[in-house]
């Protein structure tokens, strides 16, 4: 479980795809001690789990369902990512209830700034479209973020300079793949007022 609250930026330094799994290994600037073998670790929104460590970066596992509904066959050496460790439950939730399960991709479709804030439009299919509603939260690429607008070809995110330049977003340009997990308790309301009496 996680918050959605990017705790650093990570880089790709190797991406080895198999036929239906990938090996994947990031540079990061956590410490041994909090990211012990096993750990979970969202890397751009998808839980993974550490499998081998260094003191400089850590190596995961890309299972085949991972890899296909994800963007991460798209990484690349150099590729920034956002990394987020599990939740504790002492913890405060200051964004939103993440399980780190992706629920699809979407495309960047535009990046306007205006003033301090740069706004985002995704765009997704409408089985993902239908899930979203406007100032829910939804996750990109691990980040909790509020859905200004939404229709059932894209969406829009308003994001502040701190999260623009403590995430992967700064680096993001129009066309890239970015993975999202819309909101949990929304996903069960919505399948429960699906299903017949």
């Amino acid at each position: 479980m996680f918050t959605g609250l990017v705790e650093a930026v990570g880089q790709v330094e190797d991406l080895t795809l198999g036929k239906q799994s990938a090996v994947l290994t990031v540079q990061t600037g956590f410490s041994d001690p909090s990211l012990p073998l096993g750990a979970s670790i969202a890397v751009n929104g998808a839980c993974l789990t550490v499998v081998k460590k260094t003191k400089r970066s850590f190596t995961v596992d890309v299972s085949p369902e991972t890899l296909q509904r994800t963007s991460l066959q798209n990484l690349r050496t150099g590729t920034l990512v956002n990394l987020e460790r599990s939740m504790r439950l002492k913890d405060r939730l200051g964004g939103h209830i993440v399980t780190g399960h992706i629920d699809g991709v979407g495309i960047v479709h535009s990046i306007d700034k205006q003033g301090d804030f740069t706004f985002f439009s995704v765009q997704l299919k409408p089985q993902l479209a239908s899930l979203l509603v406007a100032k829910g939260s939804v996750a990109v690429d691990g980040i909790s973020l509020t859905v200004n607008a939404c229709n059932r070809r894209d969406f829009s995110v308003a994001v502040i300079p701190f999260t623009l330049q403590h995430t992967n977003l700064r680096a993001r340009r129009v066309g890239d793949k970015v993975n999202l997990e819309t909101d949990l308790i929304g996903k069960y309301v919505y399948k429960f007022m699906k299903q017949p009496d």
